[in-house]
C-alpha cells in the first residue's frame, strides 16, 4: 500500500489517499490566496510516489518546481509552525511544453484529431457556421483527405465553397457566407499563432506518462502565459488533450495510485458560453476517465464556475479564501460552503471569508470513497523553489530532456492541401492516377465519379506506415477511406 499524501495540517495531518486521487478534485479560491502553491505541493507529492502530472503555468510561477527550494523565510516559518520534522528541500523532474514552441517542446494537434466540435468553439462559430464546418469535415472524411494543419483546412474550405453545387445533393446546402466566416476565423487564429498549434508530429500521450531514474513521476508544465491571450484556444487545447488521454489509455480499474494527474487551471474558460452539447461531452469524459486511471483537478476561483453535473464528479475539495464585498459575492460564498460535507463545529461560510494565504477548507475522500468532514487547515509548504526559474535554467532543462529535438522537427507530409492543389501525375512506376477534369486536381476526379485509381503495393505500405500514429487514423475494410476523430471531435460522438 502506498503511503497517503500529506497535503495539509489542522490539529492533525490531512491526507489525500492515492487510491482515491483518480476520483477527481476541485481547488478554488480568490486571486492571491494560495492556489498556485497548493498546485505545486500536490504536484510534488504525486511525483514523489511515481505519478506523472500535467499542469499549465498561467503566470510562469510553476517552473521553480524543477529546482530545490531554500532561502524563503515564509516557507521556513511554515515548516516551523507545523513542526515538520521530516521536511527537506528537493527538485523534481520536469518536462516543459509550449504550444508555440518558445518556452518548451512544441505541443501540437492535427486538425482532423481536433475535430469540428472543438475547432468550432475555438473559432467562436455560430450554429449555422458550425454545421458547415461539420459538412466540410464529413466531405474530407468520405474522400480520405487528411486535415493536418491550417493550410489543409483552408484548402478544403475553399474547394468546397468553389464547388458547393457539386456537394449539395449528397451533403446538403453549403453556405458560402459561412465558408467565408470560417476562413476569416482561421485567419484570425493564424495571426494569434494558430499555425504552431496544428500539424505534425502530434503529441504522443505516452510522452506525458514518464518517470525518472529514481521512479519519480514527470511533471509536465505547459507554458500558458502567451496561450492565455486567446482563452478559448487555451481551453480547447487542454480539453483536446484530456480527450486524447481518455481515448488512448486502456481501462485500468481501481489502482493503488493514478497513472496521471491532470490539473486544469483557469477551468472557468472551459465553460464560458460553452454549448450544452460540449458540456455534456466534457461531463462524459470526466465521468469515464477515472476508469483509465487519470485524476482530473479543476482549478478556478469559485465552485460556481463549474457546471453542477461536473461538480458532482469532483470528490476531493480544497477551498481557499473568497471575498464577499457584495450580495452576489456573499451568495457565492454560501454556495461554496454548501459544496462540502458539513462540520458541525465550523461555520464554513464565515471561515471562507476569514482564511489567510495558504489556508483552506479541505475535504478529501476516505478509503471507502466518502467525503471527509471539512476541516480548516494550513497547506504544507513546497519543497521546491517558489517562483519562476531563469531562462538559462529553462533552456538547460529543455536541452537535457529525452524529447529534445523530436517535436521541434516539423513534418509536412501529403495531405488535403497537396492533393487538392497537385495536378495529374502519371509515372511508369505507379501508373495513371485519377483522371483529371478541367483544373486537373485530384479531388475533381472524385467528384466526377472516376475513382478507380489503382493503388500499387509500395504506395499502400507507405500510406499505412505514415498513418501509424497520426491523428487522422485510417481504419475499416477499405483502408484509407474513413477518417475518424476523438470523443470530443467526432461527428457522431464515438471514440476511436
Amino acid at each position: 500500500m502506498i503511503n497517503p499524501l500529506h497535503i495539509a495540517q489542522s490539529e492533525h495531518a490531512i491526507y489525500l489517499l492515492p487510491q482515491m486521487a483518480n476520483r477527481h478534485g476541485l481547488i478554488t479560491g480568490a486571486t492571491g490566496t494560495g492556489k498556485t502553491v497548493t498546485l505545486q505541493v500536490m504536484a510534488e507529492q504525486f511525483s514523489r510516489i511515481g505519478v506523472p502530472v500535467f499542469m499549465s503555468d498561467i503566470k510562469g510561477d510553476l517552473s521553480g518546481i524543477s529546482v530545490a527550494g531554500g532561502g524563503n523565510s515564509k516557507v521556513a516559518a511554515r515548516v516551523e509552525q507545523l513542526a515538520l520534522t521530516d521536511f527537506s528541500y528537493s527538485a523534481y523532474p520536469v518536462t516543459f511544453w509550449d504550444a508555440f514552441g518558445k518556452q518548451g517542446h512544441p505541443m501540437r494537434a492535427t486538425i482532423s484529431d481536433m475535430g469540428p466540435l472543438l475547432l468550432g468553439r475555438m473559432l467562436n462559430l455560430n450554429e449555422t457556421q458550425a454545421g458547415v464546418l461539420n459538412l466540410v469535415f464529413k466531405i474530407a472524411d468520405d474522400h480520405a483527405m487528411l486535415l493536418l494543419d491550417l493550410k489543409d483546412l483552408r484548402a478544403m474550405l475553399q474547394y468546397v465553397g468553389d464547388n458547393s453545387k457539386d456537394f449539395t445533393t449528397e451533403y446538403g446546402n453549403v453556405s458560402t457566407a459561412s465558408i467565408g466566416a470560417i476562413q476569416r476565423g482561421l485567419l484570425s487564429l493564424e495571426t494569434q499563432g494558430g499555425e504552431h498549434i496544428f500539424g505534425e508530429p502530434m503529441l504522443n500521450i505516452d510522452d506525458l506518462l514518464q518517470t525518472d531514474a529514481q521512479g519519480r513521476g514527470m511533471i509536465n508544465i505547459l507554458a500558458a502565459d502567451d496561450l492565455m491571450q486567446s482563452p478559448k484556444t487555451y481551453g480547447t487545447l487542454l480539453l483536446w488533450l484530456l480527450s486524447e488521454l481518455y481515448e488512448n489509455l486502456p481501462e485500468a480499474g481501481d489502482l493503488d495510485k493514478p497513472k496521471l494527474v491532470f490539473f486544469f487551471d483557469e477551468a472557468h474558460l472551459l465553460f464560458n458560453d460553452a454549448p450544452t452539447a460540449l458540456v455534456d461531452k466534457i461531463e462524459q469524459v470526466v465521468r469515464l476517465i477515472r476508469s483509465k486511471g487519470v485524476g482530473v483537478y479543476f482549478v478556478t476561483q469559485n465552485p460556481a464556475d463549474v457546471p453542477d453535473k461536473i461538480l458532482s464528479q469532483l470528490g476531493n475539495r480544497i477551498q481557499h479564501a473568497l471575498r464577499a464585498f457584495s450580495p452576489r459575492d456573499q451568495k457565492a460564498v454560501n454556495a461554496a460552503a454548501e459544496t462540502m460535507r458539513d462540520n458541525l463545529a465550523l461555520d464554513e461560510a464565515a471561515a471562507i471569508t476569514e482564511l489567510g494565504v495558504g489556508e483552506a477548507l479541505v475535504s478529501c475522500l476516505d478509503e471507502k470513497g466518502r467525503p471527509s468532514i471539512v476541516e480548516r487547515a494550513l497547506i504544507l509548504p513546497p519543497t521546491a523553489q517558489i517562483g519562476p526559474i531563469t531562462s538559462e535554467q529553462r533552456a538547460a532543462i529543455m536541452q537535457s530532456s529525452l524529447l529534445a529535438g523530436h517535436y521541434e522537427q516539423i513534418v509536412d507530409r501529403e495531405s488535403a492541401y497537396e492533393k487538392i492543389k497537385q495536378p495529374k501525375a502519371t509515372t511508369a512506376e505507379t501508373g495513371p492516377t485519377t483522371t483529371p477534369t478541367e483544373n486537373g486536381s485530384w479531388l475533381d476526379g472524385i467528384l466526377n465519379g472516376n475513382n478507380n485509381t489503382p493503388t500499387p503495393a509500395r504506395r499502400r505500405e507507405n500510406m499505412l506506415e505514415s498513418f501509424g500514429k497520426s491523428a487522422a487514423r485510417a481504419i475499416g475494410s477499405e483502408v484509407g477511406r474513413t477518417l475518424i476523430r476523438g470523443v470530443l471531435g467526432s461527428l457522431l460522438g464515438g471514440k476511436k
